[in-house]
């Protein structure tokens, strides 16, 4: 039996743009990812995030739509990942998320067991985004609010404070 310790924890959200990047709307989301990558960087847990050569990732496409931005990360574990979610500033910007993303009936955020030091591809996250909307949570692509562990076994419900997180 393998322990979970050979696992990390994929996540990836995507989020249709309300404006342009370089609008004024959009100016307190864009000044925060900085800092707000670097909070994640430092948060126990974090273990790796897409950037392109700008430090971020909103120059990379996804599903070929120039409205979508992509976030995708690897952590140690749910925990971790629900940790660094719901606390500093990262918490702010969740909480003024519809200010500059459109709200989207569909999936956006998946999440996924890779082998320990393997780092997911945009194709990959898009793959088990469309998996989650056509499927529902199974262990192939799930949510915070129905976890599998890294076996695949039966699902773990966890606590995910209402308003905030994924809307599936």
């Amino acid at each position: 039996m393998t322990s979970a310790a050979a696992y990390e924890l994929a996540q990836v959200n995507i989020s249709r743009l309300k404006f342009p990047l370089d609008s004024p709307e959009l100016k307190d989301f864009v000044d925060a990812l900085d800092p707000v990558n670097a909070s994640a960087e430092a948060a126990d847990g974090y273990v790796w995030r897409l950037q392109s050569e700008g430090g971020d990732a909103t120059d990379i496409k996804v599903f070929g739509d120039d409205w979508l931005i992509i976030n995708l990360t690897v952590w140690r574990d749910p925990n971790a990942l629900t940790a660094f979610m719901y606390q500093g500033q990262h918490r702010e910007l969740l909480s003024r998320r519809r200010e500059w993303f459109e709200k989207v009936a569909e999936a956006m955020t998946a999440l996924w067991w890779v082998p320990a030091g393997h780092r997911p591809t945009v194709a990959e996250a898009e793959s088990r985004l469309l998996h989650l909307r056509a499927n529902g949570p199974t262990p192939y692509a799930f949510t915070l609010r129905t976890s599998f562990p890294a076996q695949g076994a039966e699902p773990v419900s966890l606590a995910v404070p209402e308003g905030l997180g994924c809307g599936v």
